[in-house]
């Protein structure tokens, strides 16, 4: 059994501990083609001292470009498989697949997730030859994703559901009852809708059905359709350009100061101090702040200093809001190797908190973006799929490229243990009620130790002077008394290899 206390994870401005000794380990690799050969290797003085690519790096970068957009440039289609006696659960939502109206719902709660995968052919990354970050970036991906739900429930009415899904074709997956006599009665859900510019006559209900479900949805989709320029407008901030706020030349650039650069492998917990970073830099997002868990431990006096504009203002403005709406990142890690099984249920009942707005981390190798499950296996959205760069700065814009249609799983015992946790509240009332809920379902595991906690005060108070989540200083800090005899058993949090 791997039992280990995810606790005892330390920070160094703003980095974890082991994420920089990973970063040591993995220097002698860096030089390392994909192919497996040794480049050679004859660094230029003036390009180093520039930070420009010698001959060799622009080399390599293109073999590796041409390789993985190859790699990823295509993709098997295969339906997944859902019975209809368990619920699947999507970011505290749960759909049991017994019905067309509770399927219908399921599949507009799927599709109108923003899904950002690798693309190709967008403007040079700053200080390297990179066009692409297929092979290399899917853990930029996963964190945009993240983010981009995070966003959807800060600026979209709530239970948005993306009106367009109604005219895309199939979706790839398929209900069946277990434990039947034969897998052939499982039955390919029918498609949203007949596709864009089909005649073909929608078959999926009678008539008097399809008039009841219309009837009972269309104020629903009315409002939708009102929110549409916002939706649009938020990809519009993921786009592949280096103005956008969270498109990845701003990510990128970001993670420079946690001495990562164009081509290398990110983990989870820099990927949340990134996206902090992005959010506090950028005025497109008003009333939103990003904090990011210190020790496994979300102190709440820190939030509160974050979000309570009352504190920061001399004297207090009337005319703003009271209280920033919040989203929190606690990098955790769920075992030693491997996941611990004690945990699953605890990573469950997160899932099914309307609070959490997914789970950032992927199986070994294979970053993935978390938002559900259903029994033992999870529910996730893949970025490893290299797709043509889109110019969101044209009028109307295709967004059919950032929303997926077919759900995927995975067993619960694939899932590595490094990974980072996302929730989100509205006002101080929501970050209350998150704490409470959130502190239920972590009293689920089986495991002395919880994945992570919410305690009174502020880091200060605990030791960790001259550091919060929305600084980054450089000196060591002390855990909490208790606390410091379990960091060795801690391994590195983030062991991913992302080729």
């Amino acid at each position: 059994m791997n039992s280990v206390s995810p606790s005892a994870a330390q920070y160094i401005g703003g980095v974890m501990q082991d994420e920089l000794m990973e970063n040591r380990r993995q220097q002698p690799m860096e030089r390392q083609g994909s192919f497996g050969l040794r480049l050679p290797q004859t660094p230029d003085p003036s390009r180093e001292a520039a930070g420009e690519p010698d001959e060799m790096d622009k080399l390599k970068a293109k073999l590796m470009s041409a390789w993985n957009n190859v790699k990823y440039g295509w993709t098997v289609k295969s339906k997944t498989s859902f019975n209809k006696i368990s619920p699947v659960t999507v970011l505290g939502h749960s759909y049991l697949l017994n019905s067309e109206d509770e399927v219908e719902r399921f599949r507009l709660a799927f599709v109108s997730r923003v899904w950002l995968t690798y693309r190709r052919e967008f403007p040079q990354l700053e200080g390297s030859t990179w066009t692409t970050d297929c092979g290399w970036g899917c853990m930029l991906r996963s964190g945009q994703m993240l983010l981009a739900q995070g966003l959807l429930v800060h600026l979209m009415p709530r239970d948005w559901a993306w009106p367009d899904a109604q005219q895309l074709t199939d979706v790839d997956f398929e209900v069946f009852r277990p434990r039947s006599p034969a897998r052939a009665g499982g039955v390919p859900i029918p498609s949203f809708g007949s596709p864009r510019g089909s005649n073909t006559p929608e078959k999926s209900l009678p008539s008097d059905q399809v008039a009841k479900c219309s009837q009972k949805k269309r104020p629903e989709c009315a409002r939708d359709r009102q929110a549409e320029p916002v939706h649009h407008k938020l990809v519009t901030w993921f786009g592949d350009q280096p103005p956008a706020p969270f498109g990845v030349h701003q990510l990128v650039e970001i993670g420079k100061s946690s001495g990562k650069k164009a081509g290398d492998w990110y983990g989870p917990s820099v990927v949340a101090h990134i996206l902090r970073k992005a959010v506090a830099k950028t005025a497109v997002v008003h009333n939103l702040a990003v904090y990011v868990a210190q020790d496994c431990t979300v102190y709440k006096e820190d939030v509160l200093h974050l979000c309570d504009l009352s504190l920061s203002q001399t004297p207090p403005d009337p005319s703003s809001q009271a209280w920033k709406s919040v989203i929190i990142l606690v990098p955790v890690r769920l075992g030693g190797e491997a996941l611990n099984p004690s945990y699953i249920e605890c990573v469950k009942n997160i899932l099914k908190l309307e609070c959490c707005i997914g789970i950032i981390g992927g199986k070994p190798k294979h970053s993935l973006y978390f938002i559900g499950f259903q029994d033992e296996q999870l529910l996730y959205l893949d970025p490893h799929y290299c797709q043509p760069v889109v110019d969101v700065t044209q009028v109307n814009f295709s967004l059919e490229s950032f929303h997926c249609t077919s759900p995927k799983k995975m067993p619960f015992n694939r899932m590595d243990p490094s990974c980072t946790i996302g929730f989100y509240a509205k006002n101080k009332k929501d970050f209350e009620s998150l704490c409470s809920a959130v502190s239920v379902a972590l009293s689920s595991s089986k495991e002395k130790y919880p994945i992570f906690t919410f305690v009174e005060g502020q880091s200060q108070d605990y030791g960790l002077e001259g550091h919060s989540s929305n600084h980054s200083g450089s000196a060591a800090h002390i855990l909490p008394p208790g606390k410091l005899g379990r960091s060795n058993n801690r391994r590195n949090s983030d062991e991913f290899v992302f080729l």
